[in-house]
C-alpha cells in the first residue's frame, strides 16, 4: 500500500521536513519531532481569508449575481435572531442576495474572541452550502475544511410546532472538532440564523 507523504497544500518547509523524515525513517527522532512541531504550528496558525464575497456569490449564483436586498429587523424577526444567538441581535438590517428559492447570506459570529465570517447558501429552505470566508482566530481553523462544512448540507430548521424543546433547531446533528468547540458552535448558530432569515424573507413575500 502506497502512502502519500507530501500534501500539495503544505508549505515548502513542511514538504522538505516530511521528505527528510521519510528518507531517514528509523535513523533518528529529532527530525520527526521537528516535523510534528512544524505541523502543529501550521495548524494553529489558522487565521486567514479563504473566500472573497465575489467568489462566494459566483459559487452561489454563477456569473449573474442578483441584486442586493435587505431584511429589516422588526421586533419579531429580531426576537428570533436573538434567541438563536442567545444574545441580543443588534443590526437594524441584514443584507442578502436571492434568486427564486435560493438565497445567500454573509454573516459573522464570534468564535472564542474574534469574528468568523461565514457564507451560507439556502435553497428552498435547505442548506445548499456553507463556507468559512474569513477566520480570525488563532486556533480551530479546521472548521473551514470540507470534512466539517459538508455536514451542514441538506440540513434545515425543524418544522414549527415540533416536539423539540427549543425553536429554530437544525434537522440533524453536526459533529464537533476537538480544540475548536467554540468555533463549531459559532458556525452552527450561523447556519440556524441563515435558515431562519431565509424563512422570514419568504414568509414576507408570500
Amino acid at each position: 500500500m502506497k502512502t502519500r507523504i507530501v500534501n500539495d497544500t503544505l508549505s515548502p518547509a513542511l514538504k522538505s521536513c516530511a521528505l527528510k523524515s521519510y528518507a531517514l525513517k528509523g535513523h533518528g527522532k529529532v527530525i520527526a519531532a521537528s516535523c510534528a512541531l512544524l505541523w502543529s504550528l501550521a495548524c494553529e496558525a489558522a487565521g486567514g481569508v479563504y473566500q472573497t464575497r465575489e467568489q462566494f456569490l459566483a459559487q452561489a449564483f454563477g456569473s449573474q449575481t442578483p441584486a442586493l436586498q435587505s431584511l429589516w429587523m422588526t421586533d419579531d424577526v429580531q426576537e428570533g435572531a436573538s434567541e438563536i444567538l442567545a444574545r441580543r441581535f443588534e443590526p437594524l438590517r441584514v443584507r442578502y442576495w436571492q434568486r427564486g428559492k435560493r438565497s445567500a447570506w454573509v454573516l459573522e459570529e464570534i468564535g472564542k474572541v474574534r469574528l468568523i465570517t461565514i457564507g451560507v447558501v439556502i435553497d428552498d429552505g435547505v442548506i445548499h452550502g456553507l463556507s468559512v470566508m474569513n477566520y480570525r482566530e488563532s486556533r480551530g481553523g479546521e472548521v473551514r475544511f470540507p470534512f466539517f462544512t459538508q455536514q451542514f448540507q441538506g440540513l434545515q430548521l425543524l418544522a414549527e410546532g415540533s416536539d423539540q424543546p427549543l425553536d429554530y433547531q437544525l434537522s440533524g446533528s453536526v459533529d464537533g472538532i476537538t480544540g475548536a468547540t467554540l468555533s463549531v458552535r459559532a458556525m452552527t448558530r450561523i447556519a440556524r440564523l441563515a435558515l431562519y432569515f431565509h424563512r422570514r424573507v419568504n414568509d414576507q413575500s408570500n
